[in-house]
């Protein structure tokens, strides 16, 4: 019997193609991805979670949906239907392209040297390319829907859709890499 997400949607199909990502990236098979902090206790045990809870989690984090994971939950398969018929291919990958296009690789860090601060260029962890990748199509998302009549499905299919293009226009997690990788490359 394969195990499907959300009964729909078959995750060992999907390919990391970022080297440095694809020992952050969990792609188990889930049914639904729900595993109740289990995953919360260790340091880096995160990555053992799945892509979607991890993006689940990560929109509980606004005001309106926090501790409400089932609804959140049912948002995020809504979301990932309007991207499969959008795109016509497995909306996974279509989650996995985006964190690897949203992903900064390059940050910059303040230092201070003799009383004197300046900004620092630094490489990022994956671990860290990961959560603000999350965290910023998870921002783009409610945004979107913020004041608007769309509804934070379809904000958040239309944010995956585009960070997954890399279309800058559009994506607000691809800009924001874009803006900190810019600032880094000014401060090398």
């Amino acid at each position: 019997m394969e195990i499907k997400l959300f009964g729909k949607w078959d995750s060992t199909s999907v390919t990391v193609k970022d080297p440095s990502l694809k020992s952050h990236i969990s792609l188990n098979p889930v049914l639904i991805p729900h595993t109740a902090g289990r995953n919360s206790k260790k340091m880096f045990d995160k990555n053992k979670m799945h892509v979607v809870e991890r993006l689940a989690n990560k929109l509980m984090a606004t005001q309106v949906n926090t501790g409400k994971k089932n609804e959140v939950l049912s948002i995020i398969e809504e979301a990932l239907t309007i991207v499969e018929n959008r795109t016509k291919e497995n909306p996974i990958q279509v989650v996995v392209d985006a964190l690897e296009n949203s992903g900064p690789r390059e940050e910059t860090t303040r230092i201070s040297y003799g009383g004197i601060a300046f900004l620092q260029s630094v490489d990022v962890s994956p671990s860290r390319r990961l959560d603000t990748a999350f965290r910023n199509i998870s921002l783009g998302a409610s945004q979107g829907a913020h004041k608007s009549k769309k509804s934070i499905a379809q904000c958040l299919a239309d944010e995956l859709v585009a960070a997954s293009k890399a279309d800058m226009q559009k994506s607000f997690a691809v800009k924001k890499k874009e803006e900190k990788e810019r600032v880094a490359q000014s401060a090398r």
